[in-house]
């Protein structure tokens, strides 16, 4: 059931917000508000390190030396978190590799951080996100 509630803003925080709608492809401002308490309250959810869903998104070139090895010792490390990895070839030299995990949010951001840091790693980040309420 949809409850409505009115706030009240200056007009140039309004009109930031009003650009902020239309620049991400809202329809209208409640769907964006809906969004944005949303993703506050999934960024608390990690911040109380609660049981949360992350993605590892990893670019890289499988021909440095060890790295794939690396990749998957710590991969090993956590595999009582993880519940899928796919590996993607890119072209010759890059791959791609997205890891999902589920657990605690501590312990998804320690691989997260263990992975992007791997020497070799081109680019990674981390997606935090959650259904909303502790997962089980």
């Amino acid at each position: 059931m949809l409850q409505r509630f009115s706030i009240s803003l200056d007009s140039g925080l309004l009109a930031k917000f009003d650009a902020y709608i239309q620049e991400h492809g809202y329809s209208n401002r409640s769907e964006a508000v809906r969004d944005l308490i949303r993703k506050g309250l999934v960024k608390q959810e990690w911040d109380r390190n609660s049981r949360v869903v992350g993605v590892v998104t990893l670019v890289y070139d499988h021909h440095k030396p060890q790295l794939q090895e690396r990749v998957t010792d710590l991969q090993h490390r956590f595999y009582h978190i993880i519940t899928s990895t796919t590996h993607v070839h890119m072209d010759h030299h890059n791959c791609l590799e997205v890891t999902i995990a589920k657990g605690r949010a501590s312990d998804v951001q320690e691989l997260a951080q263990g992975l992007i840091a791997l020497r070799g790693v081109k680019d990674g980040s981390l997606t935090m996100s959650s259904t909303g309420g502790e997962l089980h």
